[in-house]
């Protein structure tokens, strides 16, 4: 991941985390993500099976602030983002996600909050989640 040309951010194999924090989000949630995607078992184990978590497979995480994961096209023509968080709540959740995965012993890259970053990254298989603390706790 790169801001202004700079590489901020780099992980091997693992998971890229696209982290869209809303309104009315806290801490609990943030907590309770983070552990979800430590602990998802979505990595192939010797026989193939989705069997093991990032953790268990030794990859790494990274973390990517999305603010318009928010964004609600049902209207118009112009996203609206007006269920995300205001930017200082976002970073305090965002920090306090990577913080929780961190704690869970495994290695976390991130961007840099509320910059255009260009994010590059190679999807090996055909595994993509969405987890969503609303419909999860």
């Amino acid at each position: 991941m790169t801001v202004a040309g700079q590489e901020v951010g780099a992980i091997g194999p693992g998971l890229v985390v696209f982290l869209g924090v809303g309104q009315g989000d806290d801490g609990a949630a943030a907590a309770y993500l983070a552990g979800r995607v430590a602990g998802l078992r979505i990595f192939a184990d010797e026989e193939g099976r989705m069997n093991l978590s990032v953790r268990d497979a030794g990859g790494e995480v990274l973390a990517v602030a999305q603010f318009t994961l928010y964004g609600d096209c049902r209207k118009g023509r112009r996203p609206s983002f007006t269920a995300a968080a205001a930017p200082e709540p976002a970073r305090q959740l965002y920090d306090q996600f990577v913080a929780a995965l961190a704690a869970a012993g495994i290695r976390v890259a991130t961007g840099q909050f509320q910059e255009h970053m260009l994010v590059t990254l190679e999807n090996d298989g055909p595994v993509t989640m969405l987890l969503d603390s609303d419909k999860l706790f």
